[in-house]
């Protein structure tokens, strides 16, 4: 290890310091555009790059901007960060859920995100082919599932038990996490477009969960980091 990886040391999100705009500067290409990229707070980095990956689509799973080198570490501080926001610090949940195969990345952002500020954060995935839920157990772990984009065209994501429909009742066999011992605080997504129109992007929302099997009905607080509605207006 060098000397210069020694005194390396995480920061939180928010500041941009010149060593973090010369490496990124770097990584783009050194270009103009890139500079002015790396001045930017993570936060609007971010919004960026969602702003180019949504322009035309109705939809989509943003693997274009988790994997993308300049948002792959950024969007996991920025996801804990609006948590934080809502009232949700690390030390409130112990694990993060994929509702998706779409927010895999997203998990693993997060728990490496979490680790850069020293703190410690699980990761798991619902399957629905065989219900069940892969990664370290969650019993007795408080979680938050997690999602890419939850908007009313991205309808059936992984199977049909998981559904958004009317607006903002997302459809998910809830048993499958109750049944490993977890409780859910809450559900969030790096873009959201449902439920109240008039609504701010960041703002705490809820979301109706239903259960397919049971027609149970559970709400639970929504997160949603960015608007589509936001990004489409730029």
């Amino acid at each position: 290890m060098t000397e210069n990886s020694e005194n390396q040391t995480f920061r939180r999100t928010g500041s941009t310091d010149a060593g973090t705009v010369a490496a990124v500067g770097i990584a783009a290409g050194n270009s103009h555009d890139a500079g002015a990229f790396a001045m930017l707070e993570p936060r609007e980095q971010l919004r960026q790059v969602l702003t180019e990956a949504v322009s035309g689509k109705p939809f989509s799973e943003l693997y274009s901007v988790a994997f993308d080198h300049r948002t792959a570490a950024t969007i996991g501080h920025v996801l804990l960060d609006a948590l934080e926001e809502q009232g949700y610090g690390v030390d409130d949940f112990d694990a993060v859920g994929a509702l998706t195969a779409a927010a895999v990345p997203l998990v693993s952002a997060v728990i490496l995100a979490a680790a850069s500020r020293g703190e410690d954060l699980d990761g798991f995935v619902m399957d629905f082919v065989y219900p069940s839920v892969k990664g370290p157990s969650i019993a007795g772990k408080r979680v938050i599932l997690l999602d890419a984009w939850l908007s009313e065209k991205s309808y059936v994501q992984t199977s049909s038990l998981v559904t958004l429909r009317n607006g903002n009742e997302l459809s998910l066999d809830f048993s499958i996490v109750e049944h490993e011992g977890a409780q859910v605080l809450a559900v969030a997504s790096l873009i959201g477009g449902v439920g109240d129109t008039d609504h701010v992007a960041g703002e705490r929302q809820q979301i109706e969960v239903i259960n397919p099997v049971t027609a149970e009905h559970t709400t639970l607080p929504l997160i949603q980091v960015f608007d589509e509605r936001e990004l489409r207006a730029r």
